[in-house]
């Protein structure tokens, strides 16, 4: 819930009145106002005239204008109010299962018109995955060899995305254990009450580690009513992967990369999700865009306003500056009739 003070107008149009001010004030200093004394020539007059009157006169002026002002924007029923929006959202809980095993090192994606490799393409796009979902629980699992935890389901997606820039490849031993990290991620979604639980698989090799075998995972998740959405990364076949010669330097090899494509789809057919294949780093933002749009949190919002007018604001000070003008000009600054 938030709430918003603000200053607004019930008839705004009323203010284009204040435009007539200037031309009002134009026609008076070309036509002036009705004579009271009538004289064949005014020049003997113009030379007994005082600056101080002049003053005076457009000092009584700038009340009656500066008061006719105050009226106008009192006619336009100046308010202040008071706006509260309550947003209640029914949201998606997602974890994340990312793999991070070595062969995430192959550098066949590119990130802008640099060469990049796949984890931090996945990273990049993840990221952006995540900051269009702000309504949403989201959580992180990392695999390799095993899974680990990298941030359980949380709204804070600031501190999830943090955690998200320090995952690198390395932190536990090699490997790919797709089985466990299925488990690992349903684990994490079991015991929540939200109407829709996901899991976003993404990998780019076969089920080679862990003690948990990946359709035996899917069929746990589907018992538990978890979606999951499969995503296999990298190109088909070789892969230039880094390595490090005799002399220290990075070099490139083509190194062949096993992928097990059967069975990511049948764990997305399985659970009623679906499988997505990304050979760049552009099917790769399309297959999270297109993830967005299928699984859409459903959000309610309700706004309530409470205005009251504050025209008296305006009209009190229009009056006094009138009455001041009036008394001005018949005292101390009297006029000609």
């Amino acid at each position: 819930m938030s709430a918003l003070s603000g200053f607004v107008f019930a008839y705004p149009w009323v203010l284009s009145l204040l435009l007539s001010l200037p031309l009002l004030a134009w026609l008076k200093g070309k036509f002036g106002g009705t004579a009271g004394v009538t004289f064949s020539n005014t020049s003997m007059l113009a030379k007994i005239g005082h600056r101080r009157r002049n003053r005076a006169g457009a000092f009584l002026a700038a009340l009656t204008y500066l008061a006719l002002a105050l009226f106008i924007v009192a006619l336009a029923r100046p308010q202040l109010g008071r706006v509260t929006t309550q947003v209640q959202a029914t949201g998606v809980d997602i974890m994340l299962a990312l793999d991070v095993s070595r062969s995430m090192l192959a550098e066949d994606f590119t990130i802008g018109s640099r060469r990049a490799n796949r984890i931090d393409a996945v990273k990049l796009v993840t990221e952006q995955f995540i900051r269009e979902r702000p309504n949403d629980r989201i959580g992180l699992v990392a695999f390799a060899g095993r899974p680990y935890l990298v941030s359980p389901l949380t709204l804070d997606h600031d501190w999830l995305i943090r955690n998200l820039e320090r995952l690198r490849i390395g932190l536990v031993e090699d490997g790919t254990a797709i089985g466990s990290a299925i488990a690992s991620a349903a684990n994490r979604l079991k015991d929540k009450e939200a109407k829709t639980k996901l899991i976003v698989l993404l990998t780019d090799g076969d089920n080679n580690a862990g003690k948990v075998q990946p359709l035996t995972a899917a069929e746990a998740a589907k018992a538990l009513g978890i979606r999951i959405y499969t995503i296999g990364a990298g190109t088909e076949g070789e892969a230039p992967f880094p390595l490090t010669n005799q002399f220290g330097r990075t070099v490139y090899r083509n190194v062949m990369v096993k992928f097990d494509e059967k069975t990511l789809q049948e764990i997305a057919a399985m659970t009623n999700g679906q499988y997505f294949r990304a050979t760049d780093t552009g099917s790769l933002r399309a297959i999270f865009g297109e993830i967005d749009k299928l699984e859409k949190s459903k959000i309610k919002v309700e706004k309530t306003a409470q205005y009251r007018d504050i025209f008296m604001w305006f009209l009190i000070p229009g009056l006094a500056f009138l009455v001041l003008e009036i008394l001005l000009s018949q005292t101390i600054w009297r006029r000609l009739p």
